[in-house]
């Protein structure tokens, strides 16, 4: 899999992209993060990217120019199975959108910052619009980092224990969390591990951890 992240500031991507599950993906080359900086593709000496919304709206948006530009030119080498902008009134992200992302090979994101990007850029070069929540954030590089996260621990050899995957929350069905987990030591400070989960029962303890997942109310 390879990934594109298109963005106004690419060092944010250093801390998250340089540790745990992503930084293991890339070191086993089960894919290629390539961050582009918009402002390369910029208009003029000044490299602009952005400018004043018609309207008397206050703000700046981004043009539609470097972004096209930049598009265009990783168009040219390779085609892609999704074009994603962030955005808070996009899709919200779900396990069920990850599972379908794992299986692509080329995907761009798209990054927004300040008051949005032109809206021709959503009506004709995006195929996807997606959120990680009802709420505003700077810009979307933290949402892309979500996005990738949870789709690359879905790929085959990032996380060698696979029956640790199939056990999180949402992954068969959507509307199911994962059940409460325990560990050693069986009592501390009073609090004790279910007597269940120590039977050696195997079928009462699936059927347990089946009971005490939660469906979330729709």
């Amino acid at each position: 899999m390879r990934i594109d992240i298109i963005s106004i500031f690419p060092d944010i991507f250093q801390g998250p992209f340089s540790h745990s599950i992503i930084k293991r993906a890339i070191d086993k080359n089960l894919m290629k993060i390539h961050i582009h900086n918009l402002r390369e593709y910029g208009l003029g000496k000044r490299k602009k990217i952005d400018d004043y919304p018609y309207g008397g709206i206050p703000g700046m948006v981004i043009r539609i120019e470097p972004v096209y530009h930049c598009f265009s030119k990783l168009l040219s080498k390779r085609s892609y199975d999704e074009i994603i902008f962030m955005t808070p009134d996009g899709e919200i992200l779900s396990q069920k959108y990850a599972q379908y992302l794992k299986n692509k090979k080329n995907i761009i994101i798209l990054c927004g910052r300040y008051k949005g990007i032109d809206q021709r850029i959503r009506d004709n070069l995006i195929s996807k619009e997606i959120s990680i929540g009802n709420y505003i954030l700077s810009g979307g590089e933290i949402a892309a980092a979500v996005l990738v996260e949870t789709v690359v621990r879905l790929l085959p050899g990032v996380i060698k224990n696979k029956g640790s995957i199939m056990t999180d929350s949402f992954q068969e069905e959507e509307s199911f969390i994962a059940p409460p987990i325990y560990t050693r030591p069986v009592i501390y400070k009073g609090w004790k591990v279910p007597d269940i989960l120590l039977s050696g029962n195997h079928k009462k303890i699936k059927d347990w951890l089946k009971k005490k997942s939660m469906k979330i109310k729709p």
